[in-house]
């Protein structure tokens, strides 16, 4: 500032000195205003290089550099402070980038599933895991000509097509096929295109989970079977009994035909479930339709009656039917909706199991524009940190459990369109709901 205002003061004495004629006025105003004038460019020509050696050190990425705050004058030293601090910001940001890519790094070369990205104008190599390499069984490569040389077989089908969506295909390779699992996409990055290749070798998962979907299989079945074999079991003894007793004593015992018919064709008709039961799960998957007919809540109700009270009173456990609406019809697959209530009052059962005054009730109620079944239980409830994983396939806290009744029942009810809640509290009991 002081330099503009005695230039500005030569200026003045120039212009005095030409207006009252004044020549030395004049020769000393020129001089003065030059020494200024060259000391001002110094001065100017001196942030320039200042800021030129700025611009060097980010052209080439040199932030490292640190310009002294302590010496020169007042605005060359706020001029180096600004600098230190763009320098700085400029470091932090390229060490999180450094950072970030060497955590990205680590985890394309820890992860099994292959991945490279190429240059899609001349091949060259941007990134190669070592996943991939192993699946293709390649060494390292820095260019995919180089795969295409070496396995010609490979180079078409993984790296000249292009896959819109992820794709199972079998490559040929030396000695076996392989089965992966390919999907890719496209990218741009500066002025050049890539093309990034993902690559899973499915062959061992689906060999794995073929095995596991047998062996679960089988599982389900047989929990499922030995649910309705258990009470038809149970109810066959008991006529059994009853006929032996007749037999035994033909004229002292009075048989009831009516029980004994009820008992024969709940066993009938549960058998009859079983079967359709079996040949639905079999197909569960691709079953988009259940074969619904219109039933009684109460011919239901009293279909399991009849073939859960016998078991039920050998463990001293209550079961009670509500339905305050006689007339209440609801559309279900009767034998589905049958095996669900099945494995919910066993499961009522085992939780009332040793408990006094056992009780299990099952209502039904009307509920929106639909109908709520409820399943009831007095017993030792479900422990709210697993109320969440009660309905994963296969989790059973019981030791005999296959942990499939409750995730098939879900399965049944979304067939229906319906839902499965449950609320329960530590040893005060359960309560399942079914909502239609």
């Amino acid at each position: 500032m002081m330099r503009v205002i005695l230039l500005l003061l030569a200026v003045t004495v120039i212009a005095y000195g030409i207006t009252d004629q004044h020549n030395y006025l004049i020769i000393g105003g020129l001089i003065i205003t030059l020494i200024l004038c060259y000391n001002l460019y110094q001065l100017v020509a001196k942030r320039f290089v200042e800021i030129d050696d700025f611009f060097e050190a980010v052209k080439y990425r040199d932030f490292s550099r640190w310009f002294n705050e302590e010496q020169g004058t007042q605005d060359i030293r706020k001029l180096h402070r600004g600098f230190n601090i763009v320098n700085k910001t400029f470091k932090d940001i390229n060490n999180e980038r450094q950072a970030q890519f060497l955590y990205l790094q680590k985890i394309l070369e820890m992860v099994e599933v292959g991945i490279v990205a190429y240059n899609l104008e001349n091949g060259d190599v941007l990134w190669v895991n070592d996943s991939i390499l192993n699946i293709l069984n390649l060494p390292s490569f820095k260019n995919i000509r180089f795969v295409e040389k070496r396995r010609p077989q490979l180079f078409e089908p993984l790296f000249e097509t292009y896959h819109t969506n992820d794709r199972s295909m079998t490559l040929e390779m030396k000695d076996e096929q392989l089965k992966v699992l390919v999907s890719n996409t496209i990218f741009q990055m500066d002025e050049s295109a890539y093309k990034l290749i993902v690559l899973q070798n499915i062959e061992t998962t689906l060999n794995k989970n073929e095995s596991e979907a047998w062996k679960k299989l089988l599982s389900v079945m047989t929990h499922e079977i030995m649910n309705s074999i258990a009470p038809i079991s149970s109810l066959s003894e008991t006529l059994h009994t009853e006929v032996e007793s007749k037999r035994n004593h033909p004229e002292t015992y009075d048989l009831n035909l009516e029980d004994l018919n009820a008992g024969i064709l709940s066993i009938k008709k549960r058998s009859e479930g079983l079967m359709k039961f079996a040949k639905t799960y079999r197909t569960l998957n691709k079953v988009s339709q259940v074969s619904k007919s219109r039933i009684l809540v109460n011919d239901l109700f009293e279909s399991i009656r009849n073939l859960l009270i016998p078991s039920l009173n050998q463990k001293e456990i209550t079961l009670e039917f509500k339905n305050a609406n006689p007339k209440l019809e609801v559309d279900i697959d009767v034998h589905l909706i049958e095996q669900v209530l099945i494995n919910l009052i066993l499961n009522a059962r085992d939780a009332c199991e040793g408990i006094a005054n056992g009780k299990i009730s099952v209502s039904a109620e009307k509920f929106r524009d639909g109908l709520q079944i409820k399943v009831a239980d007095n017993g030792i409830g479900i422990p709210s940190e697993i109320l969440e994983t009660i309905f994963v396939p296969f989790y059973s806290t019981k030791k005999t459990g296959s942990g499939i009744g409750l995730s098939l029942s879900k399965q049944i009810m979304m067939l229906h369109n319906g839902r499965i809640q449950v609320q329960s509290i530590e040893g005060q009991g359960t309560v399942m709901s079914l909502l239609f």
